[in-house]
């Protein structure tokens, strides 16, 4: 029965020799990229910047209402005291 650590080394020496031939054959990995694959980076990537910009607009619109709140609040207030200043005249 052969020991498992020379099965081992032999399955690795297989794979290596298959990733030497395939380089051979098709070149540097980079070369070998196919278009889906960049395809796929390019989507997540569109998918990822839409997804910034409605977080980004939604911070703003949530930032201007509370601020129109905070002004409308203190409005009130001011055109109140012109109004009674107005009638006792």
């Amino acid at each position: 029965m052969p020991d498992q650590r020379d099965t081992v080394l032999i399955e690795q020496a297989k794979i290596e020799r298959m990733r030497l031939g395939a380089a051979l054959l098709y070149g540097h990995i980079g070369e070998r990229r196919t278009v889906n694959d960049h395809l796929k980076r390019l989507i997540g990537s569109l998918v990822v910047a839409a997804v910034a910009c409605a977080v980004c607009v939604g911070v703003s619109f949530v930032v201007q209402l509370l601020a129109d709140r905070a002004e409308a609040s203190t409005a009130p207030a001011a055109a109140s005291v012109i109004v009674l200043a107005e009638e006792s005249s």
